[in-house]
């Protein structure tokens, strides 16, 4: 079927989820982008830029995990913006405009393999 086989299209593998150690982050490369993969302790994965928004810098994989209020997060290593890992909305600005990480679909299947819903990287 033309819809089923264009949906597995869409996901990329990017890693066995062995590759991942829980809350800390990986980085990942497809194409030019640069992605930022986390395991929670649910077994959840969330992927995110791996491009700090604030800084420039490729350094979110470098974060530290946590949780505000129920929604898991990561704040930036360098000015310390928290960011909601679900939709890449920054929790806490410190003080600067709202900007946001891109975020990007995750899966892990029935093999361990960690998916990526890809479209582009643009």
């Amino acid at each position: 079927d033309a819809a089923a086989t264009a949906t597995r299209a869409a996901w990329l593998d990017v890693c066995d989820i062995a590759d991942l150690e829980v809350e800390r982050g990986r980085a990942a490369l497809i194409g030019e982008a640069q992605l930022a993969l986390f395991l929670l302790h649910d077994g959840r994965v969330h992927a995110v830029s791996n491009v700090d928004p604030y800084s420039g810098a490729a350094v979110m994989s470098r974060g530290i995990v946590g949780t505000r209020e129920g929604i898991p997060t990561v704040a930036s290593p360098m000015f310390k913006q928290v960011f909601d890992l679900r939709t890449g909305l920054c929790l806490d600005t410190q003080g600067k405009d709202a900007l946001a990480l891109r975020v990007w679909p995750a899966a892990v299947d029935d093999a361990g393999r960690v998916l990526v819903r890809w479209k582009d990287a643009s």
